[in-house]
């Protein structure tokens, strides 16, 4: 729970909107996935890919829009699911799924750029700084999330220092209160569908894509079989009411759920605690969070960013077939 806080903080202002935006969808969808998903101890939340390709209508439309969208992404995974399409994900290609991983990483990283152009030099040495503790905490001690160190670091350098830097708190607002039930706030037109489907669309599977991949990953290091079909109908269903609580949609996320069963998670109740005690932490911790530097979250992206690519694919690029690299630069591309 503790290594989610930064990390939604994060992604919901890649996509453009409040902390409390991502904190409300990481704290509904993994209450609700904990029931009706079908891979137990996988953390389903706000997640980075989500978050890119909702990013744009965000920008032209607004927040209203977004919900929406996240509301017909997670009718159609319903859907997806009732109809038992999970297999249609094992025609995915590994060279697919690997330009798409690689793209995800690509456009993480480029989304921090508006942050270092034109940024002052505290926040360049604090970005530094906050790479070097993520990179170094493991060396010495895996006991606590090297995010979480990053963040109180950078924190008590800037507040002691006394520098220049752009905090959570300017970024939007933080929840105080749980959240309340609210269908979105725009109108029932033809032309309100025609803003959402595509966007809709995309989240939807970008979500069940990255999902079913987490699954399986779970799935190799658990040594247990997972409902790939319920995964997809329970991140619907999450994804529903994420929407009408007032949170971007989301989906598996990988770092996390491999951190979770690393540390003995093997059920759904590890996913309900993530769940809960995201948004506990977020109220009682609220003070603290808002005076978090923006670069401890430019940081924890930037190694995100990094540890997503799969850089073994650049070394494999020459010994696989032709076809199957160009297929992978291509997704890539596209």
């Amino acid at each position: 729970t503790f290594a989610l806080i930064p990390e939604v903080i994060a992604f919901s202002f890649v996509a453009g909107v409040d902390p409390a935006v991502g904190l409300f969808a990481s704290f509904v969808i993994g209450i609700v996935i904990a029931f009706t998903g079908g891979r137990p101890a996988m953390v389903s939340a706000a997640a980075g890919s989500v978050a890119l390709v909702a990013a744009p209508l965000v920008h032209a439309h607004g927040l209203a829009y977004l919900l929406a969208a996240g509301l017909l992404a997670g009718a159609m995974q319903i859907v997806f699911g009732l109809l038992r399409l999970g297999v249609l994900m094992r025609f995915v290609s590994s060279s697919v799924r690997t330009g798409f991983v690689n793209a995800l990483a690509i456009l993480i990283f480029a989304a921090q750029m508006p942050h270092f152009i034109g940024a002052n030099a505290a926040t360049w040495a604090m970005v530094g700084l906050g790479l070097a503790v993520i990179y170094l905490v493991p060396r010495l001690t895996t006991a606590v999330p090297s995010p979480l160190v990053c963040i109180v670091v950078v924190t008590l350098a800037g507040q002691w220092l006394g520098l220049p830097l752009k905090t959570v708190a300017d970024l939007g607002q933080l929840p105080d209160a749980l959240p309340m039930f609210a269908l979105p706030a725009v109108p029932l037109t033809l032309e309100t569908l025609r803003i959402i489907a595509l966007p809709a669309f995309a989240i939807a599977m970008v979500g069940l894509l990255e999902s079913m991949m987490t699954a399986s990953v779970v799935d190799e290091l658990t040594d247990t079989p997972s409902s790939k079909n319920r995964e997809c109908g329970g991140l619907g269903l999450a994804n529903v009411a994420a929407s009408c609580f007032g949170g971007i949609a989301g989906c598996g996320m990988i770092g996390q759920t491999v951190s979770n069963v690393r540390y003995g998670g093997r059920g759904r109740l590890s996913t309900l605690f993530a769940g809960a005690f995201l948004l506990i932490l977020m109220v009682l911790l609220k003070p603290w969070v808002s005076q978090v530097p923006v670069a401890a979250l430019v940081a924890i992206m930037v190694m995100v960013s990094a540890s997503t690519f799969d850089w073994g694919s650049l070394r494999t690029l020459v010994r696989h077939p032709r076809l199957s690299s160009v297929v992978m630069l291509a997704t890539v591309a596209v």
